[in-house]
């Protein structure tokens, strides 16, 4: 039988081996790089978890801080995120970075039916994380009762203020909310959260909103 006829006839044992084999090769080297990504992968499993945490955390707060510096919550001239003097509920007064929020937010659990104009306000505590302090206007002990408390995250271990000097066009960030000459506490311009886990450092930066003057209160 000659070659032309052998090929129309269909392959030939050696063939079939031979294809054989190189199909075993490329599934073996699939193999080892499907195993070798996934070990990879594995390895910094909790650096993707706590940055992807990291995002999150930083995100819902500045959602939060935005929705408390436009119309409605903010009126017109007001400084919708300033410092305020707080009482916890441990009872040692502290000055918070302090927000309204009309409709609450997803964290808060009320034990009977949701209020709104829910006053906020946010501190960091050593061994707890990230609290987020809260009472509505409209309980009927508002200014007698210490706010409910929310921690949002164990792993913020520090909350710091960023304030710009327009003289020297320098930032500068201090550990506790300023005051003026007259005692006056100083609304920052930025915030600067810290999250820790074991090794893991991370900082964040949200922006505040400046006074909403010349805005329409609706």
């Amino acid at each position: 039988m000659s070659a032309a006829r052998r090929r129309a006839a269909g392959f030939t044992l050696l063939e079939i081996l031979l294809a054989l084999a190189l199909t075993s090769l490329v599934l073996v080297a699939l193999n080892l790089f499907v195993f070798s990504m996934g070990e990879l992968w594995g390895r910094n499993t909790e650096v993707r978890l706590f940055d992807r945490h990291v995002r999150a955390v930083t995100r819902f707060l500045a959602a939060e801080l935005r929705e408390a510096s436009l119309p409605p919550s903010a009126a017109a001239g007001a400084t919708p995120v300033a410092p305020q003097e707080i009482r916890p509920r441990d009872g040692a007064t502290d000055n918070l970075l302090t927000f309204e929020l009309p409709a609450g937010c997803r964290l808060l659990t009320w034990p009977d039916r949701p209020l709104p104009e829910v006053v906020c306000s946010l501190q960091v505590r050593d061994r707890t994380g990230l609290v987020l302090l809260w009472h509505s206007r409209l309980e009927t002990h508002f200014a007698a009762d210490p706010p409910r408390e929310t921690v949002v995250t164990p792993l913020v271990t520090a909350l710091t203020y960023d304030y710009y000097d327009s003289d020297f066009r320098t930032w500068k960030t201090e550990t506790a909310i300023r005051k003026n000459n007259n005692g006056q506490l100083l609304p920052p311009q930025r915030l600067r959260l810290k999250f820790t886990y074991g090794k893991l450092v991370r900082e964040t930066v949200i922006a505040l909103a400046p006074p909403t003057a010349g805005l329409p209160n609706f």
